[in-house]
């Protein structure tokens, strides 16, 4: 997508001024503001109507800007050489002297950090003085939104600006690993665990304990449409809407299909667009069928059972 300076002038004269503005990224779109500022991360907490226990992630353009707010090691430096910018969300402790909004960080010693690909907020990035707290562009608890008319569908005119960035091309939330000591994965996302072991040569241990809120992104609910949904169904109800992994050869109006082929890949950047659609579409609950569970199909049915705890 062409990058265009008008727009990216006024999403920095806005956050310059404290304000709110969506900004797309190869993720999941995000509701940015200036995250050394107490008053724009407030806005942020009450636009998405965000419990305040619940940490932001924080957007840097680089490391080496990092480096005023976070120590950093080995296994971080290996990880960010081979994954970023992308998909991957580093829980780091914090420098004393950082000048990161405690609203942000809910007063923890710790940060999650993140450096996104996507072209549009890189180069918007380059012109702040100052790095993006920016959490998925959506209300608390619900879908996430991967296109600009997902982020209007939610706040209308609340948000004074959306800078518009295509379609995500991932579709799903970034991986989230605590990096400071033994790596662990506090949340399944956009690359998986084998290729972050690989990459260190040691095994991950997944966190799975969400009764304590640490990092961004382990709220039990989550990703939820807003209607009830049953997992690994193999027969579906008239009145439901059936979530399937890939197009079959019955094509009745309540099938909903992630893939052409079982592609993970491409149903994971459907997903959110699709559940969306389902809600639209005016169904009051949702069927899912088996979906496998390997690869991005994990990160998948992880999204899928925060969202059945409606």
């Amino acid at each position: 997508m062409k990058i265009n300076l008008s727009n990216i002038k006024k999403a920095q004269k806005l956050l310059n001024k404290s304000e709110c503005v969506a900004i797309p990224t190869e993720t999941v779109y995000g509701l940015a503001a200036n995250a050394y500022s107490d008053k724009a991360c407030k806005k942020i907490y009450k636009l998405k109507k965000r419990p305040k226990n619940n940490p932001l992630i924080i957007h840097y353009l680089n490391s080496q800007i990092l480096k005023r707010d976070c120590n950093f090691n080995k296994d971080f430096k290996k990880l960010y050489k081979i994954f970023c910018p992308g998909p991957i969300t580093f829980i780091l402790d914090l420098k004393k002297n950082s000048k990161i909004s405690k609203i942000a960080t809910n007063k923890k010693n710790t940060l999650a950090v993140r450096f996104p690909k996507h072209p549009i907020t890189r180069s918007l990035l380059k012109k702040l003085n100052f790095p993006l707290a920016a959490p998925s562009a959506n209300l608390s608890s619900k879908v996430s939104a991967v296109s600009s008319a997902h982020v209007k569908d939610d706040f209308g005119k609340k948000v004074k600006y959306v800078l518009e960035g295509g379609k995500s091309s991932i579709g799903l939330e970034s991986t989230i690993i605590d990096i400071r000591k033994k790596p662990k994965v506090l949340r399944l996302g956009g690359i998986e665990i084998s290729a972050i072991e690989k990459s260190l040569n040691k095994k991950i241990i997944m966190e799975n304990n969400t009764s304590k809120i640490s990092s961004p992104g382990q709220s039990k609910l989550h990703y939820s449409p807003g209607i009830p949904i049953r997992l690994n169904v193999k027969k579906v109800c008239k009145e439901e809407a059936y979530l399937l992994i890939k197009k079959g050869s019955k094509k009745k109006p309540n099938f909903y299909f992630l893939s052409k082929n079982g592609n993970l890949k491409e149903a994971a950047k459907n997903l959110y667009n699709t559940l969306r659609k389902i809600k639209k579409d005016k169904y009051k609950s949702i069927a899912v069928s088996k979906i496998p569970n390997k690869g991005l199909g994990k990160t998948i049915n992880d999204r899928l059972k925060r969202a059945s705890k409606f």
